[in-house]
């Protein structure tokens, strides 16, 4: 009764709902995943019990893909840290106030950073969070901003960034068919990932914002000039606080303590990924890109990179030994909140998983592209569903690994068909698109790490604004359904974008 049916999706929806309503992710997620084990069990009390620990949560826990994003997640904890440490974030501060005068300013150079940090979601999202934090704080601009602007430069721009983890992922989906050469042609259709692009240039430069970030922008202002004049302290999970005791920061510490470390975690991570993907066995760059292992390449850049920093900055005697190894410990406390939400969303994931959701939605994308009558509407349809589906799995690879097979299957892997080449790509920006908006995503788990706000405060910030570029995504898709070409389409959809955008400013004004 409940596998393969829209009860597959009911464990995701009741926990993304809750924690949109209680603001509290933690015991949402849980609920969300015993209601999942419990209509597996067939309300069973030990098949619950069972399928929510031993199937669900120990082997997520063990898969291998997870503990590499972990061990991950703590290094680069424990690098942040170091940073921090050596006064290489205060120093960066510094220097950037200098030199970026501008709020304005500001979130563009995040912005910039973000779209050069293209090779993976996860290191873009914690690696601009260390840099551009110190920059965002000192021009008031709030920490569930900054969570936007790094979510809106992870998925979106590694989904029509050529060399990438997720161009790796997409590729593997396709048989039968040039999965780079699709992946390319696809890019100029990818609506989603560019107009989140054209709205935050537009909100930036415009010099404005809308919803709740409207809110939370004006109040993280007000708080950053009472602190400025000593009137109160931020409390803990406000925007520019975290609950992370301060220990004492080096004052010998200088920009390079903290450009170094970030150029030497980006070397080392490509070289990690290309090495995982036989670089240095004989195969071409891209190939080794395209068969790279992201969890394990990850890993071993990351450890390269802690052990480069260590030696850098006990070498300038920035910091000791002893306190080199104290923020291994340190950037692991820092980090369990964001360890325990995506513990707690891939066990999630696992029971809509069980459940069969992945086939009930295939069955429904199937039935639809099988109708004739809504052919040139299919690439819209398909954006729609992507959407939902990543909604609520909370993730994007996942999304499009169902539905780009079908696309593929419905139109028998005929490269010169226009309107597969938009579907394909309408599968990944819907797929992007939920994941950008489901509170229960790994990215948008890591895009709250890396600003180091409240997670549901970023996500209800960040939705109005996801699902405005949805709505003008969809109504693009509807003319590249019946047009076909990119040129004519893309910059319809952008210029929809940029109207949409300012109308919602006169109108809120």
């Amino acid at each position: 009764m409940f596998i393969n049916s829209f009860w597959s999706l009911l464990p995701a929806i009741i926990a993304i709902a809750l924690a949109l309503i209680t603001k509290e992710v933690y015991s949402s997620l849980f609920i969300g995943i015993v209601v999942g084990g419990m209509l597996y069990s067939g309300f069973s009390f030990t098949g619950t019990i069972e399928h929510v620990f031993v199937d669900g949560m120990i082997t997520q826990l063990s898969d291998s893909w997870n503990v590499g994003i972990l061990i991950f997640l703590v290094v680069l904890g424990s690098m942040v840290m170091l940073m921090n440490r050596a006064g290489g974030s205060a120093a960066f501060g510094k220097w950037a106030v200098e030199h970026v005068k501008t709020k304005a300013g500001a979130q563009i150079a995040t912005i910039l950073l973000g779209v050069l940090i293209f090779i993976d979601d996860y290191f873009n999202c914690l690696t601009v969070g260390s840099v551009m934090r110190p920059l965002t704080d000192k021009h008031k601009i709030s920490r569930e901003k900054l969570a936007y602007l790094i979510d809106a430069t992870a998925a979106p721009v590694c989904i029509i960034a050529p060399i990438s983890s997720w161009a790796a992922a997409v590729t593997g989906f396709v048989d039968g068919a040039n999965g780079l050469t699709l992946f390319v042609r696809a890019i100029p259709y990818n609506f989603y990932a560019i107009l989140t692009i054209a709205m935050m240039l537009t909100l930036t430069l415009a010099d404005f914002d809308f919803g709740p970030m409207k809110k939370v922008e004006r109040d993280s202002l007000k708080e950053l000039k009472e602190m400025a004049v000593g009137k109160e302290e931020p409390a803990p999970g406000m925007s520019g606080a975290t609950d992370q005791p301060h220990p004492p920061v080096s004052t010998k510490g200088k920009v390079i303590h903290l450009v170094l470390p970030i150029v030497a975690l980006i070397v080392c991570c490509v070289i990690g990924m290309i090495y995982t993907g036989g670089f240095f066995e004989g195969e071409s760059f891209i190939d080794a890109f395209s068969n790279s292992d992201a969890s394990v390449g990850l890993v071993y850049g990351s450890v390269a990179a802690l052990l480069i920093t260590q030696i850098f900055f006990m070498a300038t005697k920035v910091l000791n030994f002893t306190e080199c190894m104290n923020t291994i410990s340190e950037g692991f406390k820092s980090m369990v909140p964001a360890i325990l939400i995506l513990t707690f969303a891939w066990t999630l994931k696992s029971m809509t998983d069980s459940l069969g959701a992945a086939d009930y939605v295939a069955g429904m994308v199937q039935n639809v592209a099988g109708n004739g009558a809504f052919m040139n509407f299919l690439p819209a349809i398909v954006f729609a569903v992507g959407a939902f589906l990543a909604f609520a799995t909370g993730t994007s690879w996942g999304t499009f690994g169902i539905l780009i097979p079908i696309v593929v299957n419905v139109f028998g892997g005929d490269m010169n068909n226009e309107l597969m080449i938009i579907a394909i790509s309408a599968c990944m920006a819907g797929a992007v698109c939920g994941d950008h908006c489901s509170p229960i995503s790994d990215t948008t788990i890591m895009a709250s790490a890396g600003a180091q706000c409240n997670h549901i405060g970023h996500v209800s910030t960040q939705l109005p604004y996801a699902l405005t570029a949805a709505i003008v995504s969809m109504v693009a898709y509807i003319f590249a359904g019946f047009i076909r070409n990119w040129l004519i389409c893309l910059p319809i959809g952008i210029a929809l974008m940029v109207v949409t955008l300012l109308a919602i400013k006169k109108a809120d004004a």
